[in-house]
């Protein structure tokens, strides 16, 4: 086969994986007489960093002149950057004026613009001085209506100032919060605000040598907010101590580099709103002394050019991002045998999360890689929460997909009986104390031994061999009993479902509490209801009826190959509306909250179960 044949694996003896830069997990399980199981990893976790901002000085003073953070410029202009060296001078200047603007432990600084430069050097200049840093989401201040969450995040943080890029976007944000002795930084100095550069120029005095001093494990260096997946976000701290522990664990399972000379590269999207971008991401690249590009692409339609756009130059040893952007990644490489040498020429493994990815796309994205390098690519995968950083980590070689690791050194992790299922529990140094003002949260979020709840649930991989690793088994509320008694698997049934219906189906919502049957609504994906809409000739219902019908016989062929009832969709509906932000049906991260979705279109769920079928169900 010549090296620009794609074939997919399946015939023949597949070739070997590249080796992962990583220890095998050795990892001591035990049971207890009720079916509850511990796992914890014999690997020692190591020294522990005594906080972020000690580390951006450990790196100024090691390489001082090697770039730490790149951006482009608009338009996919040329790279703009930062050293490590300046990214000290700078936050030190940043964190003299935010102390003589009051901020501290009880004035924390908010960031509502997304990830850049500026974004970072705020941060790490507010945490110098011990004021938590605290970037909320993008889309509560530029996607919703009512700004509901934004003023609710406010409320609770209560911070002394607030940074975004640029004004233009945030004004009517800005202008919905009560604002009243709340400094107001931007980076450009747009009219309203103060110039991050300028602030920048501040002398540091001894008063921020103290603060650095006084620092500690536990020193709150940010609050992230959980994605209001399930109400309104609650503000998570997160330590020094706990994002430094994220990162021992990581590092104790790794293994010296082939090459140590080698400069780790990063290019990265995930938001530095959540936990994978914004501490394991980015905290791990710090600790690296990488050289971290910001992608400003998105897995989305029209937006993961950029994404392409990159590749071609930044050759980075690993990539993450969630099996959607894979999904037009493979799709892209398959086209462009350039961009795919590009991609694998530095690359050592993927890295995937958020959801399942499918094994027909594993399949083609190992296609590409044995095409292009004559090997396999490993693909793993990170657990964990806002309240926990990363949990457990798939950091060995799996032939297939799916599973979501073991725990990480310094964590103990518990799978608890609960209903029909284990429900994940974790307790370790990397895991908060308690929501910042929620006592009432506080006592439900931690079991009798001082486990921290995720509400998830995981299975054995092999029944026999705990240690073989665990795999995602849905949340434990999601989960729902036809009038049959036969209990449906939510966060198993909805990605293979999604997978069966590739690529007509972005996501789907699951119901059937004590029906007959299980019924879905599902969301078109963009691309293919535009597709749709095109053969249509723009006429809209015209193209959701194509949908439908297409998707009907996709589904006709998933259900016969499924088991049982609660394996096979009986109705479903192609819904018009995308998922709403304001109302809770969707997450900024892309996670559909199944049971307001269904609260929020009850006329849709009704219709799917009424006799005869309502308008707009199809019938597989």
């Amino acid at each position: 086969m010549s090296q620009d044949q794609v074939a997919a694996p399946g015939s023949g003896t597949l070739p070997p994986f590249k080796p992962l830069p990583f220890r095998r997990p050795d990892m001591e399980v035990r049971k207890k007489k009720d079916g509850t199981l511990y796992f914890r990893s014999r690997t020692s976790l190591g020294s522990v960093a005594r906080s972020i901002p000690h580390l951006l000085d450990e790196r100024a003073s090691a390489h001082p002149d090697r770039p730490w953070l790149r951006q482009r410029e608009p338009g996919h202009g040329p790279w703009r950057e930062v050293t490590y060296g300046q990214a000290r001078s700078l936050t030190r200047g940043l964190a003299q004026a935010l102390l003589d603007r009051g901020l501290g432990r009880d004035r924390p600084l908010m960031i509502l613009s997304g990830n850049s430069i500026e974004h970072a050097l705020m941060s790490l200049g507010a945490q110098q001085v011990g004021a938590p840093a605290c970037p909320v989401s993008v889309a509560y201040s530029t996607m919703s209506s009512d700004f509901a969450k934004l003023k609710h995040c406010f409320s609770a943080l209560r911070p002394g100032a607030i940074f975004v890029q640029t004004m233009d976007p945030f004004r009517k944000a800005l202008e919905a919060l009560p604002l009243e002795g709340v400094t107001i930084i931007s980076a450009d100095g747009s009219p309203g605000s103060e110039a991050l550069y300028e602030l920048a120029k501040t002398e540091p005095t001894a008063k921020v040598d103290a603060a650095m001093y006084w620092l500690s494990s536990a020193s709150v260096g940010k609050y992230l907010f959980t994605s209001g997946s399930t109400g309104m976000p609650k503000p998570a701290p997160q330590t020094q101590g706990a994002m430094t522990a994220q990162i021992a664990c990581r590092q104790a399972i790794e293994l010296e580099p082939a090459d140590p000379d080698e400069i780790p590269v990063f290019l990265d999207w995930m938001p530095w709103s959540h936990i994978s971008g914004g501490n394991v991401n980015f905290h791990g690249a710090l600790a690296s002394g990488a050289i971290f590009h910001i992608d400003e692409g998105r897995p989305a339609p029209g937006l993961f050019q950029t994404t392409i756009k990159n590749l071609y130059e930044v050759h980075p040893q690993y990539f993450g991002s969630a099996p959607i952007a894979f999904a037009m990644l493979a799709e892209a490489m398959e086209a462009d045998p350039t961009l795919r040498k590009a991609y694998f020429s530095r690359l050592q493994y993927m890295a995937y999360g958020g959801a399942t990815l499918s094994d027909d796309l594993y399949d083609r994205l190992q296609a590409l890689a044995i095409a292009e390098t004559g090997q396999r690519v490993p693909l793993i995968t990170m657990y964990g929460a806002t309240e926990t950083q990363g949990v457990t980590m798939v950091h060995w070689e799996l032939e297939r997909v799916g599973m979501v690791g073991l725990p990480l050194p310094g964590l103990t992790l518990k799978l608890a009986p609960t209903g029909s299922k284990m429900e994940v529990r974790v307790k370790g140094p990397t895991v908060m104390t308690g929501y910042l003002n929620l006592p009432e949260k506080n006592a439900d979020a931690f079991d009798e031994e001082g486990f921290y709840r995720l509400g998830d649930a995981a299975r054995l991989a092999d029944p026999d061999r705990p240690e073989a690793g665990l795999v995602f088994d849905g949340r434990v509320t999601e989960d729902f009993k036809l009038s049959s008694g036969t209990w449906v698997s939510v966060g198993v049934l909805r990605p293979d479902l999604v997978a069966a219906c590739a690529p007509l189906v972005a996501d789907a919502v699951i119901c059937g509490q004590d029906k007959p049957f299980v019924g879905a609504m599902l969301w078109p994906a963009p691309a293919a209801f535009a597709a749709a809409l095109q053969a249509a000739g723009g006429d809209a219902g015209a193209a959701l009826r194509a949908m439908g019908e297409e998707i009907a016989g996709r589904l006709k062929g998933f259900n016969a190959t499924q088991g049982g009832t609660s394996r096979q969709v009986g109705r479903f509906v192609v819904l018009s509306s995308p998922p709403s932000l304001d109302a809770g049906e969707i997450t900024d991260k892309g996670y559909v909250n199944q049971r307001v979705a269904q609260d929020h279109r009850a006329k849709d769920v009704a219709a799917l179960f009424s006799e005869p079928p309502g308008a707009g169900v199809w019938v597989p």
